[in-house]
């Protein structure tokens, strides 16, 4: 099943590359700065974890929504910032920091809502966030980890947002501790793999 969802996952991703950039062109004409869909993408992360956290009626439907409205910011600042030619090392930075913040923040969210065991909620961000540090510490010895896993962090709140809103939000964190895991597994072996001493 896993496997299925990333098959799912990564077909739809290629499939929208055209409709994407078009897209970028589009808001690339607001004339606004890639930073600041950055920070309409977090906004948006924030409002959905606090949605999750309250544990109200239809929150999973709400925050599933709000954080698919998220992703979609996410793309958005960096289709902006191809075609406007304006990718710099600080927006890099924040987005880096930005996606960080508004992963921890969902998990929080689902956590205090109570939509799945404590102990899975905690295995998800622990394995998503050292996918991430993984990734980090290649950048730093030249060693390029973007592509390399079957669960970024765009399939792992993909999973989230959809499984989710769909009811089984138990399910959506178990799934992203297994694609987070083996992603984690990928990126240590392919780095071990190209390290030159």
């Amino acid at each position: 099943m896993v496997f299925r969802v990333y098959h799912v996952l990564n077909n739809l991703r290629e499939s929208l590359r055209p409709a994407l950039e078009k897209m970028g062109k589009g808001f690339a004409s607001t004339g606004l700065s890639p930073n600041f869909w950055t920070f309409v993408g977090l906004g948006f992360a924030l409002v959905a974890a606090v949605i999750y956290g309250m544990g109200m009626e239809f929150g999973l439907v709400i925050g599933g929504l709000l954080l698919l409205v998220s992703g979609f910011f996410d793309m958005v600042d960096g289709q902006v910032a191809r075609i406007t030619g304006k990718s710099s090392k600080k927006g890099e930075y924040l987005d880096s920091m930005f996606d960080k913040i508004s992963e921890v923040a969902i998990f929080l969210g689902i956590l205090v809502g109570g939509y799945a065991e404590p102990y899975l909620v905690l295995l998800a961000i622990t394995l998503s966030l050292l996918v991430s540090y993984a990734r980090a510490k290649s950048d730093l010895i030249n060693i390029k980890l973007q592509g390399i896993g079957i669960g970024e962090r765009a399939e792992r709140l993909l999973v989230i947002a959809i499984v989710g809103i769909i009811g089984f939000m138990d399910y959506a964190v178990l799934i992203v501790v297994v694609i987070a895991g083996i992603t984690l597994v990928q990126r240590m072996v392919f780095t071990v793999k190209n390290i030159k001493e």
